[in-house]
């Protein structure tokens, strides 16, 4: 089994899955793009953030789409435009485009206790935070 599979059976055998529809937006995403240079452990928890709802699977697939047809090697310019998105945000999402960024950049993300964020938002954050863990074990 490679790598992309074992991603995939990891995160489903730990639950990390909201519904089916979050389990398919993530293996579309990975099967389609992981066999390009770009494709790295950051990348892959940015998709599965992205795969929890079709508005974030849609900017993820466009911006994926771009890099694939710009030939890139690697997420610069994802990060660029990860930037632009973060400062675009004035709610909860600006915390989820920061968790994104922390992901392409390889670094750690800590959210306050007390930061200004919806529940929802949270909760996304910390299942994002809990897979990142699977992935980077792989």
């Amino acid at each position: 089994m490679g790598w992309k599979e074992n991603c995939f059976t990891a995160l489903d055998a730990e639950r990390m899955f909201e519904d089916s529809g979050h389990r398919t937006r993530f293996k579309e995403l990975v099967d389609c793009f992981s066999a390009y240079p770009f494709f790295s452990k950051g990348l892959c928890k940015c998709i599965y953030m992205s795969a929890w709802d079709e508005e974030h699977f849609c900017i993820m697939l466009e911006t994926l789409t771009d890099l694939s047809l710009g030939r890139e090697t690697d997420t610069k310019e994802m990060r660029v435009k990860g930037d632009a998105l973060t400062e675009e945000q004035t709610d909860s999402q600006y915390y989820v485009y920061e968790l994104s960024n922390a992901f392409l950049d390889g670094r750690d993300f800590q959210l306050d206790a007390d930061a200004d964020i919806a529940p929802a938002e949270r909760y996304i954050i910390n299942r994002s935070l809990a897979a990142a863990k699977i992935i980077d074990m792989l």
